[in-house]
């Protein structure tokens, strides 16, 4: 299954609360379209660093940055998108063969991902020039 820029979706998550404080929910199947099997975050990213650099065969993911902002770049090999994620309830789909890669942390930064499956490395495709391969081969 091959995801183009057109299917990966900001999608606005509702905030609840009250003068204590707000609350994001994300659920499974309603706010993701997925089962969510894995949930991992990333944090404590060095100035000027940049992280992804990979795509999936078939998972299937929503980024939120919970805290602070970076910017998601976004490549199903033949355009690009940029998305910039600096609120927490704002996060981005992201499916399977589409190229990412995270730039711009803010030193507070702080962002999850929700995926369908758990870890697996060879669902990962971590050289460019063999994704550009794949995607003008289907």
């Amino acid at each position: 299954m091959r995801a183009s820029i057109d299917d990966q979706k900001l999608v606005n998550l509702p905030i609840l609360g009250d003068a204590r404080g707000s609350l994001c929910v994300i659920e499974g199947e309603r706010d993701t379209s997925f089962p969510i099997a894995r949930v991992y975050y990333i944090f404590g990213t060095a100035p000027g660093v940049s992280r992804g650099f990979h795509a999936h065969l078939a998972l299937r993911q929503l980024a939120v940055c919970v805290r602070g902002s970076c910017t998601m770049i976004l490549d199903d090999g033949n355009s690009r998108r940029s998305v910039i994620l600096d609120r927490p309830d704002l996060g981005v789909t992201i499916g399977p063969m589409i190229w990412r890669e995270m730039h711009d942390f803010s030193e507070d930064a702080v962002l999850m991902v929700l995926a369908d499956q758990c870890h697996n490395e060879t669902d990962y495709i971590r050289n460019y020039d063999a994704f550009l391969a794949m995607v003008h081969a289907s």
